[in-house]
């Protein structure tokens, strides 16, 4: 079985977010860079349908060259072998945008499944992999948290999470894209001789002419959505703190709720 899976960096979850004074992005000097924690998920359940089926995992990634590291990582966990999209001309990609990027590099491969995180946690779009499969003229199937392929690659049934917690089951025929959710499986740490193994395995660098694309139709140039400037969110006011006898805690506690909350 051969799965593609598409995966990206992003900064780290614990790292200090500072904005430039711009006001056109993050300051990125400092930042720890990972591979994005629900292509983790994705990473794994090829892994373990090739352990099942047989077969290859090769990654697709679009970013800029520290992105190599996030690369080699999914490789030292056992991918195969990958594909990193690196060009000046890629920054500044809205969603649909990598997803065409993705799409030229993904569609001449032998593939019977592509499997991506549900969303990457940096602009939380949730879109890459819709419009993937769109592109490719492919069914797709969201937020998974549980994945059964048939024995002849046929067919796949897939569980995912709904509003309410309520489970939806849905049989889909591949190839397709699947975009894994927290609870698909547990990602595996890399050992140490897949680390070794991971520094071997090849990475093929494409960039803008080799996909033979015109430069306005990539990157910020190319793409519909248009960022206008960078801001964080309004700090919020101070919590109170109720102290006292149980009684006098809420009668104070409902004041509050009644005169400041208005929520009774």
């Amino acid at each position: 079985m051969n799965i593609v899976v598409s995966m990206k960096q992003v900064p780290d979850t614990e790292s200090k977010i500072k904005i430039n004074p711009e006001g056109t992005g993050i300051v990125t000097e400092g930042i720890k860079y990972v591979m994005n924690p629900y292509d983790e998920y994705a990473v794994e359940e090829a892994l373990k349908l090739k352990e099942k089926f047989g077969g290859t995992v090769t990654i697709v990634c679009s970013g800029p060259s520290r992105a190599t590291e996030a690369i080699r990582t999914a490789l030292a966990m056992g991918a195969d072998d990958a594909i990193h999209l690196n060009d000046p001309a890629f920054e500044g990609a809205d969603s649909l945008t990598t997803a065409k990027i993705l799409a030229k590099a993904i569609k001449d491969l032998k593939y019977d499944l592509i499997l991506a995180g549900k969303q990457a946690v940096d602009f939380d779009c949730s879109q890459v992999f819709a419009c993937l499969a769109e592109i490719l003229d492919l069914p797709y199937v969201s937020v998974v948290t549980g994945l059964e392929v048939s024995e002849d690659l046929k067919n796949a049934t897939a569980k995912r999470e709904t509003e309410g917690g309520i489970a939806e089951i849905i049989e889909i025929s591949l190839p397709a894209v699947i975009a894994a959710q927290k609870g698909l499986n547990e990602p595996r740490y890399a050992s140490l001789p897949g680390i070794m193994k991971a520094k071997k395995k090849p990475i093929k660098e494409i960039n803008l002419a080799a996909l033979e694309i015109s430069a306005d139709e990539v990157g910020e140039k190319g793409s519909r959505l248009k960022t206008m400037n960078y801001s964080f969110p309004p700090e919020r006011k101070a919590g109170k703190k109720v102290e006292g006898e149980p009684k006098e805690i809420v009668a104070q506690l409902v004041a509050w709720l009644h005169t400041e909350a208005k929520s009774i």
